[in-house]
């Protein structure tokens, strides 16, 4: 199995990265929020999972070791194939699906092409468990699941992604306050303002 590639970027097609490592150029399909932190830069590790089926060898990436960890757990979901996990994790960062899945919050993860009411449903009730019982090497992950203190935190992200924010940004926006006291009206300026 191919646990990480360190090596520099060819190309980038998005989901696709050619990777050189080592005179070998890999693809590697990879979520959006790992293009993201890529940025410029040229050389890069990725944390990998190797998916072997009868027709073909394919290769995920991910920047964060939490990302390639959740993606695992998904795609142990019944139902949920290695493309829709990573159109999972390009639509949510690692903070907002754990929070989704321990509010079941069903609505946020079918907004997420390809996944429906049902399935986001079926998510939940197989992922609750796993979740809460997950190690992950970042903490601000951790701690973010473990206690989503203000239940206004919801109601803003909400707010902002009406105001035509999409998720990922409004939940960094939202996760950059400290203050679990403030209010619906409250968090939304104030995140406004972080922006």
């Amino acid at each position: 199995m191919i646990g990480k590639l360190t090596g520099k970027i060819l190309e980038k097609n998005p989901p696709e990265v050619l990777l050189e490592v080592g005179g070998i150029g890999y693809e590697v399909l990879c979520p959006m929020s790992s293009f993201y932190e890529m940025g410029n830069d040229n050389n890069i590790s990725l944390h990998t999972h190797l998916t072997v089926k009868e027709d073909s060898h394919t290769l995920y990436g991910f920047i964060s070791k939490d990302e390639k960890t959740l993606f695992r757990e998904l795609i142990r979901v019944n139902g949920i194939g290695p493309k829709v996990a990573l159109a999972i994790l390009s639509h949510l960062n690692i903070a907002s699906l754990m929070n989704a899945v321990a509010m079941e919050d069903d609505a946020l993860l079918a907004k997420t092409p390809g996944i429906g009411k049902k399935t986001a449903q079926k998510l939940i009730v197989e992922l609750k468990d796993r979740l809460e019982k997950l190690e992950l090497s970042n903490v601000n992950h951790q701690k973010i699941t473990a206690s989503n203190a203000n239940p206004n935190t919801q109601k803003a992200s909400q707010a902002l992604q009406a105001l035509g924010f999409k998720v990922k940004e409004a939940d960094r926006m939202l996760n950059a306050i400290n203050d679990d006291s403030l209010s619906t009206e409250e968090l939304i300026r104030q995140a406004l303002q972080n922006k």
